[in-house]
């Protein structure tokens, strides 16, 4: 035999509080579209880093590259009201290297983050300046994000090379080894011998 227990008596205004709780939780599930306009975005931002700055550049001048863009990036992240971080200078040395010379960079920074050109006006002179447009926060976060995977993934082939190479040396010493081992052996074994 079963018992009943009578459940206890639930307010309207709680259960309106739970549908409503239920309602938002469901409407933050993004949608098919919304997924795919995200993953669209993220492709472009990608061909935007493989085609356009790793191919044309050098191995070396792309990373450099990549890099001064991923710390302008996070710093943006990390203090989003900070007036220094929110510009760059065309002309400052690293930025025209890293970011104006090669190819591709300059673009990366005006597509992802929305750095827009714009002229400030100085004591002495007029100096051009990149600044961030902050209604562009989502696009920095998820170009960050590129960024950091692409970074990370190229450090790791790094540290692979260079411990196969380590690797590479150490098989031919310890040949070497064997070789020498060898020899001198074969070598005493004569000279008993003889």
């Amino acid at each position: 035999m079963s018992s009943l227990v009578p459940s206890p008596s639930i307010s309207a205004d709680a259960l309106a509080a739970a549908a409503e709780r239920r309602a938002r939780q469901v409407s933050a599930q993004p949608s098919a579209v919304q997924m795919a306009a995200e993953h669209e975005r993220r492709q472009a931002f990608r061909r935007l880093i493989d085609p356009g700055i790793v191919r044309p550049n050098s191995k070396e001048q792309a990373i450099a590259s990549l890099k001064t863009l991923l710390k302008i990036a996070e710093n943006l992240l990390r203090e989003p009201e900070n007036p220094k971080f929110q510009q760059f200078k065309p002309t400052n040395t690293t930025i025209k290297r890293n970011l104006v010379d090669p190819k591709g960079t300059l673009e990366y920074a005006i597509e992802v983050p929305g750095f827009q050109t714009r002229e400030i006006i100085k004591v002495k002179n007029f100096q051009p300046y990149y600044t961030f447009n902050p209604r562009r926060m989502e696009d920095l976060r998820t170009g960050t994000a590129i960024l950091k995977e692409f970074v990370d993934l190229e450090n790791e082939r790094a540290e692979r090379a260079a411990r196969s190479k380590v690797d590479q040396k150490a098989v031919a010493a310890a040949v070497a080894q064997q070789v020498s081992a060898a020899y001198t052996f074969e070598y005493v074994t004569r000279s008993t011998n003889y």
